[in-house]
């Protein structure tokens, strides 16, 4: 089936891709190949390729929920295998053969004779496919993990398509009850990026409220109500971190009146540890939500360029040396500037960027 799907392709002399071509071409491969794949299936670019390293490619991974019958690939997985064709061709890619881990798929691109993409398509339930990955060589891959959450979307598209932009798994936290959250949640779904409900919560200082959100002293019902009317502003979120919050997350009473409904919901929480005094992790722990925190300094308390690039330098520095980290900025024109400067450092680190949902236990 695939020598003849794949069938046709020329290995005429080509001048050699850019990194950055090579990035906006992953950034296609998600697009389309989230188009296709069956719901609850995972698509991740992740970043590789440099113009000054020889011999370096982006990768796609596809975690399929499919089953293969007998010695045909599943239906979903020729879809995928077809879209990710169609824009391979249109950029003068090739395909090398693709061979079989299980129930794994995996083939490279080339351009010109140099690999610029390697694809794997995990076909399973979704706890199978998220075995650890293996490479074209069969390697294990044994990265150090960074996730990366951006904060305060909602009101600028720009923003989001921004963001949208940068080829990288990163995970976007939406404000509810604003003018683009469920836009800017549909459409981030549509690219194959995560997204989470950027929970809005009673501040100490009680500096830039939200109009709605979660305070000391309200009942199980109350914040049961008003959870329930984000999660329906913000369509698909995965898992929840909060917004300010550095009162209500230091409250025991409130932390444990939200976890239970984050657990009825199969949500996860990410504790921004907006204040040292917070016990949100741990009540989510105790209350059995799979659950995470902001281990590395916040990426853009000072929204200077140079400042933000610093902090990026040191979470990427910090996941190396702590096996795992998850940071937190804003879609804020610095920070995003900086990110497209900086990730590409994360690879040469030994550091794999992954979506927030990774890092959570």
């Amino acid at each position: 089936m695939l020598s003849v799907c794949f069938a046709g392709c020329k290995t005429a002399r080509q001048k050699p891709l850019r990194a950055e071509d090579i990035h906006r071409i992953t950034h296609e491969f998600v697009v389309a190949a989230n188009s296709v794949v069956p719901p609850g299936s995972e698509v991740h670019g992740e970043v590789g390729a440099f113009d000054k390293v020889a011999n370096s490619e982006d990768r796609l991974e596809i975690h399929m929920l499919a089953k293969r019958e007998g010695g045909a690939y599943p239906p979903a997985a020729v879809k995928v295998m077809q879209a990710l064709h169609s824009i391979a061709t249109t950029h003068g890619l090739t395909q090398d053969p693709a061979t079989e881990n299980g129930d794994a798929i995996v083939f490279n691109y080339r351009h010109g004779g140099v690999i610029t993409h390697l694809i794997h398509i995990h076909m399973g339930t979704m706890n199978e496919t998220r075995q650890p990955s293996t490479g074209a060589t069969g390697a294990k891959n044994q990265a150090a993990r960074l996730a990366i959450i951006l904060d305060d979307l909602g009101n600028d598209r720009a923003a989001a398509e921004a963001i949208f932009a940068l080829p990288y798994p990163l995970t976007i936290s939406i404000l509810p009850n604003h003018p683009h959250s469920q836009e800017i949640a549909n459409q981030a779904h549509r690219r194959g990026y995560q997204v989470m409900l950027h929970l809005p919560m009673q501040s100490v200082g009680k500096e830039h409220a939200e109009a709605q959100e979660l305070r000391s002293n309200m009942s199980a019902a109350a914040v049961s109500k008003l959870v329930g009317g984000f999660l329906e502003n913000v369509p698909g979120v995965v898992g929840v971190n909060n917004h300010q919050g550095s009162e209500s997350t230091a409250d025991p009473k409130l932390m444990a009146e939200l976890m239970p409904i984050l657990r009825e919901r199969k949500l996860f929480y990410i504790d921004s540890r907006t204040s040292a005094a917070t016990v949100a992790y741990d009540a989510a722990q105790r209350l059995g939500v799979r659950a995470g925190f902001r281990n590395v300094p916040f990426l853009d308390d000072v929204e200077e360029l140079a400042a933000v690039r610093k902090q990026i330098e040191a979470a990427i520095a910090g996941a190396a040396r702590k096996n795992e980290a998850i940071a937190i900025g804003h879609a804020r024109r610095s920070t995003l500037e900086a990110l497209k400067e900086t990730l590409p450092q994360a690879r040469a680190q030994g550091v794999k960027l992954v979506f927030a949902s990774e890092l959570v236990e």
